[in-house]
């Protein structure tokens, strides 16, 4: 097959050092029945050592060239190709139990972990590769320059680690940045949970949309119905200083006062 051009509209780097991509096959440790699908293969370079592992690999890939090299190379019962923009995919399509992996391209990094955070109930566990600036606002802590609404609206659902980074050279062509890898298992039904998951989202956004200023200031007309003294939280308090449980109260208390979106 002619060499494929990594394409810039598509965020293109390919994995090519073989340690790296072990390494990452590793972490994820799949056995032959796991439910796996993989986001954007390129050129096979977690493809493959994934099939050799898997009965069968369901892969999303954007690039139509890709998506048919893709076809050539394995029988449709060993890999089923998805030819789409994975901002679009329902992930209920793979079935239950899924394994999510993938070298994500890094322009839809961060719109892609909220599209799979709506659809987190199916999924078992998810391994991605990310720029590492990415990787460290994900599992940054309260306090932490890194601390951000990605955070707090991950970590509500998510246990995260960051298991190791990766140099530009292990790709072709080389990023500007370093990478990581991070693995991601959403949390049980017995996690602590707001009562409106819309409401808590809006009230992570409004306070780290004006994250310099007191959060007296930063959530505007909500600030005066908060009961702060029931809070463990001050009105003096900035959003980073906030913890994911504590974020949680804050909403269940607008909903008490009757805040609705």
């Amino acid at each position: 097959m002619s060499k494929h051009q990594a394409r810039k509209r598509f965020g293109q780097h390919f994995l090519a050092d073989d340690s790296v991509i072990e390494q990452i096959v590793r972490a994820i440790a799949p056995n032959p029945d796991d439910n796996v699908v993989e986001i954007g293969p390129g050129l096979s370079a977690l493809t493959q050592p994934l099939l050799q592992r898997l009965h069968k690999l369901q892969v999303v890939e954007l690039d139509r060239d890709l998506a048919q090299r893709l076809r050539q190379q394995w029988p449709a019962d060993r890999l089923e190709v998805v030819e789409a923009d994975v901002l679009e995919v329902d992930f209920s399509r793979f079935g239950p139990d899924l394994r999510v992996v993938g070298n994500l391209p890094y322009n839809i990094s961060t719109p892609l972990l909220f599209h799979l955070l709506s659809q987190a109930e199916q999924v078992r566990d998810q391994h991605f590769m990310l720029q590492r600036e990415v990787v460290d606002r994900m599992v940054a802590r309260p306090g932490q320059a890194a601390y951000g609404r990605l955070a707090v609206m991950l970590q509500a659902r998510y246990r995260m680690v960051k298991l190791f980074d990766v140099s530009p050279d292990a790709f072709d062509p080389p990023p500007r940045v370093v990478s990581a890898v991070v693995r991601m298992r959403p949390l049980g039904q017995d996690r602590p949970q707001a009562r409106d998951a819309a409401l808590f989202a809006a009230l992570v956004s409004r306070a780290f949309t004006q994250r310099r200023k007191m959060l007296r200031k930063a959530l505007g007309d909500w600030a005066n119905v908060l009961p702060w003294p029931e809070l463990e939280v001050e009105p003096t308090h900035r959003a980073e200083q906030v913890s994911v449980a504590q974020f949680i109260i804050m909403a269940d208390a607008l909903h008490a006062a009757g805040i609705r979106l």
